[in-house]
């Protein structure tokens, strides 16, 4: 008995010398978490100011989108953006954002926080939303003449917003909370 004593003992005295943590680091400042932006909601909360046409889109797309995406968001090198409505329920989908997102400010939010791919972020808010506007516009969801800004992109119904169910665990809230 007196030998796991002494054991336990031991190790006391040995833990009782270690450090309390790696001290490694240090708390974000409030000007680095804002810098880490936003989650943007289907909702629209958190879309900055701003607005973009298709037309300015268009321009967009060609000078730094095409090369990944094609020249008409069909896909090459990056993902194919159009096309693909009628094809989620076959065994071969095709999930765009015309055929399988839900809502239009997760394409603004996706494409302001990960695109250009090999500059990610470059991009500023009325880029995005022209962006968005000449890629919901190929996809025939708004019209060529339409703006999308703050207030109006989470208005845009996508095809396929009906097209997911809610959890059905019994400990997931079937309503969303309100931020």
């Amino acid at each position: 008995m007196w030998k796991v004593s002494a054991i336990l003992l031991l190790m006391a005295v040995t833990l009782s010398a270690q450090p309390p943590g790696y001290q490694v680091g240090r708390p974000p400042t409030p000007e680095e978490v804002r810098d880490l932006g936003s989650a943007i909601a289907p909702d629209g909360t958190g879309l900055p100011e701003g607005s973009g046409t298709v037309a300015a889109g268009r321009e967009l797309f060609a000078a730094q989108c095409a090369r990944c995406h094609g020249p008409n968001g069909e896909g090459d090198v990056g993902a194919r953006l159009i096309g693909g409505q009628g094809t989620l329920a076959t065994p071969r989908p095709i999930k765009t954002v015309g055929s399988f997102w839900p809502y239009a400010t997760t394409l603004w939010d996706y494409i302001n926080r990960a695109m250009p791919f090999d500059r990610p972020g470059l991009l500023q808010p009325l880029e995005v939303y022209a962006a968005v506007a000449y890629v919901l516009n190929l996809n025939g969801i708004i019209e060529a003449d339409q703006v999308m800004d703050a207030t109006s992109l989470p208005k845009v119904k996508m095809p396929n917003r009906d097209g997911f169910v809610a959890d059905p665990r019994p400990d997931v809230p079937r309503e969303r909370r309100p931020r």
